[in-house]
């Protein structure tokens, strides 16, 4: 892993004390459930949110419902109904309740801890000075969004009154970020603006800054809060993981648009070449320039980084743990400044081509389409031989959505996309983005199709290599063996985003079918009586042992994901929000 990457991937393969109330650009809980309003008014509200529907969201044009010419990949035709958004309140309402079953345990058991262990019923910090509010900060956008005052207002007090990131102790940097800063903004953002949320948002931040004096600009992987110092994981010195440094950027971007202070947006983008952006004034060189500068010829990105010279170490190539971020938050970064910085499209476009030529393979029984990994091997002349690795994380299930996505904002012909696109409002490169994004969904389904109906945390797939797999039912299987946690379930919630984000773009029914298909099963079986949700140890055994932690991804982004996917599509349009790694939505913006 000291060795830095080179070679061809086109070579040869192996195969938030005072009461405050909530903004009201989100609407409140009377307006969004049935079981806290009267009913003329949901109906009035209901009415009211499909007449504001029939204006543009997201530069998209309202159009009939299609299917594609061929029956498949959900472009639209002219021939059928116009698309209706509406809100299914009755499997909304019973998302609500999930979490107000886990939140209750939580706040029962271990308010303001960082983490939560439904089983034994109590909580744990990240470090022995104590927590950071990791489970707070990370949940309270999703109280605001699904309108649950109370709540919401009970963890806003616990974060003015008891909040601090005086810490001694070290904490990962990205997690840091992406949960408790991001949670925070959001947090500001949702609340018409409560200055408690961006002055604890800014005293992180500056405790954060020290990770990126490095002399690449790449940030260390640690970082002690209350030192406010920046370390390397013991195991990794100077060693930066590629998704962990590429996905600070839209939190500290926001927090330099709210502040003015340039040196947030600065130390996480790096800006070198400042006329390319008409910020004079900044010479920084930061993190997204030292990647692009050594970016793979491929647009691919190895999962390792020298913080001392900025190069790709000897690593693999993968869109999983370590990788999977990187290529989200280019197209995140996209969007957030409303499309105003063409070096993050140039990126995003690059690597999605390396992707599709490079990561993306076939099932050999039933044809579904994954994205492998590639590994590297050392050659005895030096050189590098890159492996095919036929695995896919369940975190790679971001990718189907995002690509969706990403087709109908960088993909376009003209200037709009009807819902669901057709055909020709896309270019060619839009329609294979959309039509793999598409498969990538129907595959990351089914893995699902286990005994618990809940997905595994890594599948395999098998290849000609396995020779005669026909008896086989399944396109993937899982290692059990070789990597205890591949079998398990841990609540994670990139499959229901990229469901919320292509319902958004198809309005296809299917897509929330498939999200209550879901929910149902992690009702059934990591749902604690007393109070909470686990994850479980096999996906493939229906009596499966419990594992004692309830994620805070579960309460921040699955449970979000799950309620957006059956809201209304007024409720934070994707034209005027993008959403961070931990599903916490920051508003698109003009530099």
């Amino acid at each position: 892993m000291a060795d830095s990457t080179s070679g061809d991937l086109n070579g040869s393969f192996n195969d938030k004390k005072e009461s405050t109330s909530i903004k009201p650009r989100v609407p409140s809980m009377e307006e969004q459930s049935s079981t806290f309003g009267k009913s003329a008014i949901a109906v009035l509200l209901l009415s009211l949110l499909v007449y504001v529907y029939r204006g543009n969201f997201l530069g998209f044009r309202k159009q009939p419902q299609v299917v594609s010419l061929d029956g498949r990949y959900g472009f639209g035709r002219v021939s059928e109904p116009a698309v209706e958004f509406t809100i299914d309140t009755t499997k909304r309402d019973a998302i609500v309740e999930a979490f107000k079953h886990a939140w209750s345990a939580y706040e029962r058991d271990a308010m303001g801890s960082d983490e939560y262990y439904p089983l034994s019923k109590k909580g744990s910090n990240l470090v022995d000075a104590g927590g950071i509010g990791y489970t707070v900060a990370d949940a309270i956008d999703t109280m605001q969004i699904m309108g649950l005052q109370e709540e919401y207002q009970r963890a806003r007090d616990w974060i003015a009154n008891n909040l601090t990131f005086e810490r001694d102790g070290q904490f990962n940097t990205f997690e840091t970020t992406i949960r408790v800063l991001g949670g925070l903004l959001t947090a500001y953002h949702l609340s018409d603006e409560d200055p408690i949320f961006l002055e604890k948002a800014k005293d992180l931040a500056d405790r954060l800054m020290p990770v990126f004096d490095t002399p690449s600009g790449l940030p260390r992987s640690l970082v002690n809060l209350a030192q406010k110092k920046g370390y390397d994981e013991p195991q990794m010195p100077n060693i930066v993981s590629t998704a962990e440094a590429a996905t600070l950027q839209l939190e500290l971007r926001y927090l330099s648009f709210l502040t003015g202070e340039d040196e947030y947006w600065d130390k996480a983008e790096g800006v070198r070449l400042t006329s390319e952006l008409g910020r004079p004034g900044l010479n920084v060189v930061q993190v997204m320039r030292v990647i692009k500068a050594t970016s793979l010829p491929s647009g691919l990105a190895a999962i390792y980084m020298s913080a001392e010279t900025g190069v790709f170490l000897f690593s693999e190539i993968r869109l999983g743990s370590r990788g999977d971020s990187f290529y989200e938050y280019l197209l995140k970064q996209y969007l957030q400044t409303d499309k105003s910085e063409p070096m993050y499209l140039e990126m995003y476009r690059n690597a999605m081509e390396g992707i599709h030529t490079t990561l993306v393979h076939k099932g050999v029984n039933n044809g579904l389409i994954y994205t492998a990994e590639v590994h590297p091997d050392r050659l005895p002349d030096g050189s590098i031989s890159w492996r095919l690795a036929p695995k896919q994380d369940h975190l790679v299930c971001f990718l189907g959505g995002s690509l969706m996505l990403g087709a109908t904002t960088t993909g376009l012909v003209g200037t709009s996309v009807s819902v669901p696109p057709l055909p020709d409002e896309l270019t060619e490169t839009g329609q294979r983005d959309w039509k793999l994004g598409y498969e990538l969904i129907e595959t990351c389904m089914d893995t699902h199709k286990t005994a618990t109906g809940l997905a595994p945390e890594i599948v395999h797939f098998y290849t000609a290599e396995d020779g005669d797999v026909s008896d086989k039912k399944r396109d993937w299987y899982i290692k059990g063996n070789e990597n205890p946690a591949a079998p398990s379930y841990d609540a994670r919630p990139e499959t229901v985003e990229s469901l919320f984000l292509a319902y958004r773009l198809t309005g296809n029914q299917k897509y929330r079918d498939y999200g209550w298909q879901i929910f149902q099963a992690i009702e059934k079986f990591c749902k604690v009586d007393e109070g909470g949700y686990t994850s479980i140890l096999n996906v493939d055994d229906a009596n499966s042992e419990r594992l004692d932690k309830m994620e805070t991804f579960f309460l921040s982004e699955t449970l979000k994901y799950l309620y957006l996917l059956f809201s209304d599509s007024s409720l934070l349009p994707l034209d005027k929000y993008v959403f961070n790694t931990e599903a916490h939505p920051l508003p698109i913006f003009s530099p």
